[in-house]
């Protein structure tokens, strides 16, 4: 017998006074964009300017995080031996171009996602590995097969990179949506001046009669942290939905007194080092090793979360998450002990064995993004010379950045890790050989620990799934050191108080599609 949800379309929280209709809100975004297709992308300066032009299978309702609700899905169905969900699709959805959405488009866009053609990029390919087929029976029924049970599948479902994409489009060209926008979310498409602003409207048509409450948004692209500061403080932007650093928050605090709010929470992000395991020395595990040793992350902690997002020591799960890993059996993984002087002796030795010699140059790429990507490169290249290594730091713009990291054209960066949720089966994904996930910058293959994630993907008992967690985290972080995290985020929103009905979540990449966004007056 099937379970059966009905799913109700997200219904706005009560708030102490009704919800008004109009006006335009105005967001800070402090990067551009490098393609506009959810798909193919990992950033949130695509994530916030597009998202509220689409629609997805399911979603996070943000007012009760992590509940799952409907979006263009109205109800489900799961089989009692986990292997077929059923979804059924509202009726009466369109694109924005006016032709209707059904069950076929829903099928182009997972297909596109899990078995994406040639040259297309899928960053979340591997997430969905546990997919055998897709099939519609009908135009407003879509079933997925799987190959085996998870307890992820739905979660992965409401991932919020998932756009709803016309079938009819990604037929003709598969790789349209990168340069073009046609969804069926609650804004339409107004323009995008390159480095400047981007703009929406709000959909008549949109499938939630009473949504959008705004006339329109408008997200203006400021690089750096100082202007986006300015920016919130003046009222030229309202929000910005990242994040600012606790600087950032006293300073817009003090210039608008009770005509702000500020809204934290942990996030589930992090910066790690990535390191290109295809080039000399670092394909040496000693070599890599030694750079993460030498990573003093306690004194990390301390000095960059009073200048920075950066804040808390951890290793491939979320600190205070279910899934951390307990302080004591953190210290043990090479680079996250605390005796920083034993730390670098070690990594002294493993050098010379390695025959690195004294004062080795290399480069650490970065992204152009101040908060938290500069000051983190800058600390860590300080750490490394610290035991004799000598690092250029080459901060990119978004495009090249990315395109490098895609290319394997880098010694070592720093790279980010965020998702919508703590689980391991997102977490671990960018851990996979590289031939499994376009995700993994490191460029190495490890049998090893793509076993371990498929057997932690299919444990249901908690215990032995902490288990294999605990296996992976050791193998990827201190016997190869692959690459390495060096600190998690503390998410800080600060926003005029006039912007109503976004709630903040551990996740900067949820609750952006604004339809349940009102300004009061």
């Amino acid at each position: 017998m099937a379970a059966t949800f009905f799913l109700a379309p997200r219904l706005f929280a009560a708030q102490a006074t009704a919800p008004r209709a109009g006006g335009e809100l105005v967001f800070a975004v402090g990067e551009t964009p490098p393609s506009y297709d959810g798909h193919r992308e990992t950033t949130f300066a695509m994530l916030h300017p597009v998202a509220p032009h689409y629609s997805t299978l399911l979603s996070f309702d943000p007012q009760s995080y992590p509940k799952i609700v409907g979006d263009v899905a109205e109800s489900w169905s799961v089989s009692k031996d986990g292997l077929t969900y059923t979804f059924k699709i509202r009726k009466g959805i369109k694109f924005h171009d006016g032709s209707d959405l059904t069950s076929k488009d829903v099928k182009a866009t997972y297909e596109k996602i899990i078995f994406p053609p040639q040259g297309v990029a899928s960053a979340r390919k591997a997430s969905y590995a546990v997919v055998d087929k897709i099939e519609t029976p009908d135009i407003f029924t879509i079933v997925f097969y799987l190959k085996h049970p998870s307890a992820s599948f739905l979660a992965n479902l409401a991932s919020p990179w998932n756009f709803i994409y016309k079938g009819d489009i990604l037929a003709k060209e598969p790789r349209w949506y990168e340069k073009n926008i046609m969804g069926t979310g609650p804004f339409t498409y107004v323009e995008y001046v390159a480095g400047s602003h981007w703009v929406g409207k709000k959909n008549p048509n949109y499938f939630m009669k009473d949504r959008p409450y705004l006339d329109g948004y408008k997200a203006i692209f400021i690089r750096d942290t100082a202007p986006r500061v300015a920016a919130i403080r003046s009222g030229q932007a309202l929000i910005e939905f990242r994040s600012f650093s606790p600087a950032g928050r006293d300073d817009i605090v003090k210039a608008l007194g009770d005509k702000v709010v500020v809204q934290e929470s942990p996030w589930i992000c992090n910066l790690a080092v990535t390191i290109n395991n295809e080039k000399k020395p670092f394909n040496d595990p000693r070599v890599r090793r030694a750079l993460s040793l030498a990573i003093d992350r306690w004194e990390a902690s301390k000095a960059l979360s009073q200048i920075s997002l950066m804040k808390f020591v951890g290793g491939l799960f979320r600190p205070r998450s279910q899934f951390a890993t307990p302080e004591a059996e953190l210290t043990k993984l090479a680079g996250f002990g605390k005796n920083i002087a034993a730390a670098r002796k070690e990594a002294r030795r493993l050098l010379k064995e390695a025959g690195v010699p004294e004062g080795f140059s290399f480069t650490l790429k970065n992204r152009n993004v101040k908060e938290p990507y500069e000051a983190t490169g800058v600390f860590v290249i300080d750490q490394w010379r610290q035991i004799g290594l000598n690092v250029t730091h080459m901060p990119q713009e978004g495009g090249p950045y990315f395109n490098d990291f895609r290319q394997g054209n880098f010694d070592t960066g720093i790279d980010f890790n965020c998702d919508f949720m703590d689980e391991p089966d997102l977490q671990l994904l960018k851990f996979l050989s590289s031939d499994k996930s376009p995700l993994n910058y490191a460029r190495y293959k490890d049998s090893v620990l793509d076993g371990l994630y498929e057997k932690q993907s299919r444990a249901t008992n908690p215990n032995e799934r902490l288990k294999f967690l605990r296996q992976f985290e050791k193998r990827a972080l201190d016997e190869q050191a692959y690459w390495f995290h060096v600190l998690w985020w503390q998410r800080i929103i600060p926003h005029w108080a006039k912007v109503k009905g976004w709630k903040i979540t551990p996740s900067h990449y949820l609750n952006q599609e604004l339809r349940d966004v009102w300004l009061a007056e």
